[in-house]
């Protein structure tokens, strides 16, 4: 009985356990019950809910007490990195800001979006109106981070949760009613399905979901009667939570994805600003899939998508440090070139003439450049004119503002002082 009980090297659901070899003495189902009797001895209980009333639970193997701590140590400490990267101010809200770009376009074309990552940064950095709805949805998901770090101290509730899906989804519904509101009783709810059209999950009724969403709610600000949840873990399964509800006509996922964010930065996870998640799960959307499904179907353990998430964000932070290593390294390189000159310029503007050495087709404007920063539109005028006028940037006009772009020579500029 002991082999039976062992437990495989990872927490396979019964999809992937029934095609290995089961211990000597045992037929597949046999190995499969015992495991499952290990599992529910380990389950926490939550004070969240199935459709049927059950309460969900999650069990923490050895693969998720790893990746909590790995997450804990990294995304609330200090970044190490070779070389302090994000060292002034104006220089981490960059990152933040370009992290906060990729994490918008990835999670918009998880959804369907098709808009190009080029084109659509070109937008969000100038500033320019949105020309299709697929440009539209990617805007409105850049907008809902933007309000998720502003509210990252505010309580959660249903209204708040509406707050963001109305972000995120304005001028891209058929009606425009559906923005920002529940679906209600009677209405066809909107099921989850594949690429075939066969339905993978059916939502709660609608006339449950005012009274789910207050219990996400309380589950989410720390007030349910529970045992203790791990941060990351709490911040996890609001994201579960809100795609199995599916309160919304469209834009459940984006939704979730934005109470993730809230949740992590809530509690003091700073770091998670820097984590485009989405982009990773775009690489393998099936995968995110499965992950929601062998939670619903094995009697609400929601172990496999919690372990999935946190596998997720482990290589977010890993890309992000490998990142952030060939940041220091290039800069350290760029940075002899910038030295004899850097008392010369502001921090901003660095930055922006390190983007332009390694970009000479690069094109900067008030609004992209102030963007790019977080300051007002005077301030990025002032420090594109201060180059213009070292004959570093060149101007021209651009519909009716001024474009600016690298100096031909730009490299050789810098490098003669």
């Amino acid at each position: 009985m002991l082999a039976a009980l062992a437990t495989p090297d990872r927490y396979l659901p019964w999809d992937e356990l029934r095609n290995r070899r089961p211990p000597h003495g045992l037929t597949t189902e046999e190995w499969w019950a015992a495991l499952k009797i290990g599992r529910t001895v380990m389950q926490r209980k939550l004070p969240l809910l199935g459709k049927d009333g059950r309460q969900f639970g999650y069990a923490l193997p050895d693969d998720a007490l790893r990746g909590i701590e790995m997450v804990d140590k990294h995304t609330s400490g200090r970044i190490g990195v070779p070389e302090p990267v994000l060292p002034e101010a104006p220089t981490r809200e960059r990152y933040v800001i370009n992290s906060l770009i990729e994490e918008a376009i990835t999670s918009s074309q998880l959804e369907g979006a098709s808009t190009t990552r080029k084109v659509a940064k070109e937008m969000l950095r100038t500033g320019r109106k949105p020309r299709t709805r697929h440009e539209r949805m990617i805007l409105n998901n850049y907008q809902g981070l933007l309000r998720v770090r502003e509210l990252r101290h505010e309580r959660l509730t249903p209204a708040l949760i509406t707050e963001f899906h109305r972000i995120i989804t304005e001028g891209t519904l058929d009606n425009a009613a559906d923005c920002g509101r529940l679906q209600l009783p009677g209405e066809d709810r909107v099921v989850v399905a594949d690429h075939y059209d066969q339905i993978m999950h059916t939502p709660p009724p609608a006339g449950q979901l005012p009274e789910r969403l207050e219990r996400l709610c309380e589950f989410a600000n720390g007030d349910s009667d529970t045992s203790y949840v791990p941060p990351v873990v709490r911040a996890i399964l609001l994201h579960f939570m809100l795609a199995y509800d599916h309160p919304f006509v469209d834009g459940n996922g984006r939704t979730a994805r934005l109470l993730f964010y809230w949740s992590m930065l809530s509690q003091d996870y700073w770091l998670a600003e820097f984590l485009p998640i989405s982009r990773l799960l775009k690489k393998a959307p099936a995968q995110y899939a499965r992950s929601f499904l062998y939670s619903e179907q094995d009697d609400g353990d929601l172990t496999y998508f919690v372990l999935y998430h946190l596998r997720i964000t482990q290589r977010a932070i890993t890309d992000l440090h490998d990142y952030l290593a060939r940041k220091a390294a290039e800069g350290q390189q760029l940075r002899q070139v910038l030295k004899a000159v850097s008392d010369r310029f502001n921090l901003r503007q660095l930055a922006l003439l390190e983007n332009a050495v390694k970009d000479p087709a690069a094109r900067y404007t008030v609004a992209s450049h102030g963007r790019s920063h977080g300051v007002v539109p005077q301030t990025a005028r002032t420090d594109l004119r201060g180059l213009e006028q070292q004959g570093l940037l060149v101007r021209s006009s651009s519909g009716r503002g001024h474009a600016w772009a690298p100096a031909p020579d730009l490299r050789r500029r810098l490098a003669a002082g």
